[in-house]
This record gives C-alpha cells, sequence and structure tokens, in this order.
C-alpha cells in the first residue's frame, strides 16, 4: 500500500470520527490502568460492567489494594481470569503506593514494570491517558493491519513498527482507536462487512464481502 492510500485513509477515518477513544469507561490514568489490565482476553462491555461497582467503592490504588485480592475478586469474578488479575491488580496498587506516590507512572519502562502490564497495556494509557502517539497493537489491529494491507506484520511486534513508520505524524495519536473501531464493528474477524466501509475502495483486501441478499 502506497503512502497517498493510507493519508486518504485516515483522512476518512478522522472526518467519520474526529475525535476517537477508548470504550472502556475511566475517569483518572489510574481508573484506566486497572480497567485495561482487567480487558485482557474480556471484552470492554464486561469490564465497565464490573468496575462500574467495583469504583463505586475504590477508585484508587490505597482503597483498592485494601480490599485485598479476594474481596476484589467479587467485583470482577465475571471477567475471564478473575483470579489471577485480582492478583496483578492489588500487586499493582502495592507497587503504585511504594514507589509512585500512587500515581500512575508515564513511562513505559515503569508501567511495564507493574504486574499485569505489557507492552499493549502500556501503550493504551500512554496513548489514552496522557496524550502519546503510541499504538496497542490487539487483535483486531493486528487484523484490519494485515487484511487492508495498511502494515502487514507476522506478529504484533512488526505490525507496532509498520504502523508507527507508516501512519502520517498528524494522525499517529488517533490511529489505535481508529483501527480497534474499524475492526470492532467494520472489519470484524469472520465476515468482514465490506460493503458498508468507509476505506473499501481503499483496501487491498481482496476477497471482499459482497452485500447481503435481502433474507439472509
Amino acid at each position: 500500500m502506497n503512502a497517498e492510500k493510507r493519508l486518504e485513509i485516515f483522512q476518512r477515518f478522522r472526518q467519520a470520527n474526529p475525535q476517537p477513544t477508548t470504550e472502556l469507561e475511566y475517569t483518572t490514568p489510574f481508573e484506566l490502568l486497572i480497567a485495561v489490565i482487567l480487558s485482557a482476553q474480556a471484552t470492554d462491555v464486561s469490564v465497565n460492567k464490573a468496575t462500574r461497582r467495583l469504583y463505586l467503592v475504590a477508585n484508587t490504588p490505597a482503597a483498592i489494594h485494601a480490599l485485598g485480592a479476594e474481596e476484589l475478586e467479587s467485583y470482577i469474578k465475571t471477567i475471564g481470569l478473575y483470579r489471577t488479575k485480582a492478583k496483578n491488580v492489588i500487586e499493582t496498587c502495592r507497587l503504585l503506593i511504594e514507589q509512585h506516590n500512587g500515581e500512575v507512572p508515564r513511562s513505559r519502562e515503569a508501567l511495564q514494570a507493574l504486574p499485569g502490564v505489557g507492552r499493549k497495556t502500556a501503550n493504551v494509557v500512554l496513548n489514552t491517558a496522557f496524550g502519546e502517539p503510541t499504538i496497542a497493537v490487539d487483535t483486531h489491529i493486528f487484523r484490519v493491519s494485515n487484511r487492508t494491507n495498511i502494515a502487514p506484520g507476522k506478529n504484533v511486534d512488526e505490525v507496532e513498527r509498520k504502523l508507527l513508520k507508516f501512519i502520517p505524524t498528524d494522525f499517529r495519536h488517533d490511529a489505535h482507536h481508529w483501527l480497534i473501531l474499524h475492526g470492532r464493528y467494520t472489519c470484524i474477524a469472520r465476515k468482514p462487512q465490506c460493503w458498508n466501509c468507509i476505506i473499501a475502495d481503499l483496501c487491498e483486501y481482496k476477497d471482499k464481502t459482497p452485500l447481503p441478499e435481502k433474507g439472509i
């Protein structure tokens, strides 16, 4: 895919959605961090249902740490891997209190030193909470990048490197959200909705899905 196509793709994304953001619900960087940790292999909808209850009771490192893992589990047990996530969240809260004065650090290294925080989670927090032009490659972004040929790669690291290289600087901050939303609602895994896609004429996917016939 050439640079002109990529530019037009992101211009269309911006025109359709000028201020994209995460679908996770949060009011502080800490709430976002915990929500992203909980969202691993879980839907944003399921995480939001859990955090709505949790954050009414505890929404700071000290308050969640005071709950302890067992009580925290009662709030997040509807989320996959909730026991492991509860342990990670409690330990993360402890480290935030002891090493960062209860604040979410703004460096990748410090974020990735927290339990349950990998490169993808760190990228989400840096981008969404602190405005950094990072791109967290999840399954949606990986699929869209390869299927459209915007930034094909064999693994998430390769796709991330190519996206950061190919996406025009002016669009880099919001690219993460545009690509996730596009993969979540239009360029879906099994049958992409090519007939309803704003970049279908620019996309280089060869097996585009035709408009379904009525009644099917």
